[in-house]
């Protein structure tokens, strides 16, 4: 299949992030693209507005009949629909191209020099910095977020040089040919796709032993590569570090060369790791220190990544993605950084059932650490509920002494009436799509 023979690209499950990133790349450069996806939301919206037509309805007779044309189309998936989706099995079953998310971007970037972020923790950032600073030598960015500079989750230059989030999920980053990548972090996650950490563990063996030219990983993981740490013997290292006004200042050593006085805007330490292997992805591939310098100082930070919703004297709301432990420990370490004689109220929303089942000691030991917890119920995305894994059960192994579990109703009610200055909100599901709400309820609260 050459992509350049095909005139309409269909996707199912379009509002995916990385999905929509797809079909912005396909739209902007002149193919008829079209969708289905379970609910309206923001990011379909966007897409609308762009002339893309999309149905909420998992009905064959509201797709365009363009598509059905099969010479001419190709229908993309995204792993997270049900196994019993119509429009899936129909293609299917039919003969059409049908091809996941990951094997289109494995076919987009092949054909360019690839920059690749992996990790099971940072990949969005990272690859929403790196995209940034490569934006003036016009790479084309695929992201799984929204980046803040351009209000988007691509950011379009040419077709030479491409930079990718490679997603661990479902194995998906194999379909990848990076020349150059890094890994940030290979946390035990999606325990539901691969059944054991080492499994995981191989398929980032596996991904690494893609890279053609370069790999970079963060100091202490298990694979060889350029290194990179905070204050710590590596390759890239960040020291010196301090805030001034707000913003992060720091020194960074490369194997060549020192840069001083490197500033960046996003807080806690974990945005500083993002920040450096960014820096080390642009500087192997000959992106000049000072470009890469000023670049970090324009950047604005990614939706739902620790992204200030209030920020006034008596009031502060953050909205982050936060869905596995270790990225709740990084925001609480983040915010008590930021905020230090603040107390901090977390709401979060589990996210999928296995996730919660396979991590619930180590998600109460992180929810422990804010001084209230509100807890949502488990979203559960793709899964069925599993016998005996509900919030409940995780509330119950919470130490803090404030701890409460609400339905969505009850919180975007009661969080006004918290003693809390700082409150975060946390979560991988549909919690994001409530943030305003509870925005909107506090700003009446506080006349803010």
């Amino acid at each position: 299949m050459n992509l350049k023979d095909i005139h309409i690209i269909y996707f199912i499950g379009i509002g995916g992030i990385g999905m929509s990133a797809l079909a912005r790349y396909f739209h902007a450069n002149g193919k008829q693209v079209a969708g289905y996806d379970k609910t309206s939301s923001p990011i379909t919206e966007n897409l609308q507005t762009l002339g893309i037509e999309i149905h909420f309805e998992d009905d064959i007779n509201l797709i365009p009949k363009e598509v059905f044309v099969k010479e001419n189309s190709l229908v993309v998936y995204t792993p997270a629909i049900p196994k019993t989706h119509t429009e899936f099995n129909y293609f299917k079953d039919n003969g059409f191209e049908v091809l996941k998310r990951a094997e289109i971007l494995g076919r987009i970037t092949n054909d360019t020099y690839c920059l690749a972020v992996a990790g099971t923790h940072g990949k969005t950032t990272t690859s929403s910095i790196l995209g940034h600073i490569m934006q003036p030598i016009e790479a084309t960015a695929f992201l799984g977020g929204i980046a803040e500079n351009y209000s988007s989750n691509l950011i379009l230059g040419k077709d030479k040089i491409s930079v990718v989030e490679a997603d661990e999920f479902d194995r998906s980053f194999l379909h990848l040919s990076p020349n150059i990548a890094c890994i940030t972090s290979m946390d035990a996650d999606h325990l539901d796709i691969y059944g054991e950490h080492q499994a995981l563990l191989d398929s980032f063996k596996a991904f690494s032993n893609k890279v053609s030219d370069q790999l970079i990983v963060a100091k202490g993981l298990p694979i060889e590569g350029l290194t990179y740490a905070i204050e710590e013997d590596a390759d890239y290292v960040a020291s010196n570090l301090r805030i001034v006004n707000g913003v992060y200042v720091f020194d960074v050593k490369t194997p060549k060369n020192n840069i001083n006085d490197v500033e960046f805007s996003l807080p806690g330490r974990h945005n500083i790791m993002n920040a450096l292997a960014a820096l080390a992805l642009a500087d192997v591939y000959g992106v000049s220190l000072d470009k890469i310098k000023e670049q970090l100082a324009s950047f604005s930070g990614v939706q739902r990544r620790f992204a200030y919703k209030v920020k006034s004297e008596s009031l502060v709301l953050i909205d982050d993605y936060a869905h596995h432990p270790t990225e709740i420990n990084a925001v609480e370490s983040a915010v008590r950084e930021m905020y230090p004689s603040e107390e901090v109220l977390v709401v979060f929303q589990p996210h999928l059932f296995t996730r919660t089942r396979d991590f619930v000691d180590d998600f109460a030991l992180s929810l422990s650490k804010f001084d209230e917890v509100m807890l949502l119920d488990i979203y559960p995305a793709r899964e069925l509920p599993i016998e005996g894994v509900t919030s409940k059960w995780l509330l119950d192994k919470i130490t803090a002494e404030k701890k409460q579990l609400l339905s969505k109703e009850q919180m975007i009610k009661q969080v006004k009436f918290t003693n809390a200055k700082v409150i975060v909100m946390l979560g991988a599901g549909d919690i994001g799509l409530m943030v305003n709400e509870v925005k909107d309820e506090l700003i009446k609260e506080y006349n803010l």
